[in-house]
């Protein structure tokens, strides 16, 4: 999980990111943000469809993943980028839809992440399901957050069409016709 930064982060110093390496820096964590906030969600459709339950342990992990690296894209923006100028910070956010965007779905996670331990799990009971539904939210605006960013929207749309999937396959109708399918496929063999 920490291979990317670490490999951003040779990168930087090496100077191999490029003529714009804060631009390279800055969409570098932005796209691990998006990998591992699609890995983290397609954990629960992966253990239904293969029936592969220890997946389920890494789930916390990979969520981790994404707001570390939701953090550091944020942390890029806001000091590399722009220089820790507040006044002009809270103007990019409200005027530029994008950074908006990229912004509330940010916030949406922030939660997630500070409740995902074993104890907030017991103490938020069945509402704790309820809030880490935000994740699918959070996804849904990362990948408009990417696809107002770039002039070529093909691989924002890659990612939006596999967010799409992953949330399809959480239909109840969807599980229902899976779980049918492993069940009938059980016993078969």
């Amino acid at each position: 999980g920490l291979g990317p930064a670490l490999w951003m982060g040779y990168g930087f110093f090496a100077d191999r990111l490029g003529a714009n390496p804060i631009e390279a820096l800055l969409h570098l964590a932005g796209r691990w943000t998006l990998v591992f906030l699609l890995l983290t969600l397609a954990v629960t459709p992966l253990r239904r469809l293969t029936g592969w339950n220890r997946v389920i342990k890494v789930r916390r992990l990979l969520g981790l993943f994404a707001f570390f690296y939701a953090s550091l894209h944020l942390l890029i923006w806001l000091g590399l980028d722009q220089g820790f100028a507040w006044g002009f910070l809270w103007e990019d956010i409200t005027k530029r839809p994008f950074i908006t965007v990229g912004f509330l779905s940010f916030l949406l996670l922030v939660p997630l992440a500070v409740t995902s331990t074993r104890g907030w799990q017991r103490r938020l009971s069945k509402n704790w399901k309820r809030l880490h539904r935000l994740a699918y939210l959070a996804g849904i605006l990362a990948v408009i957050h990417f696809a107002w960013l770039v002039k070529d929207i093909r691989v924002p749309l890659g990612y939006g069409a596999v967010l799409a999937i992953l949330l399809v396959l959480r239909l109840p109708w969807v599980r229902r016709t899976v779980s049918n399918a492993r069940q009938r496929l059980k016993t078969k063999l």
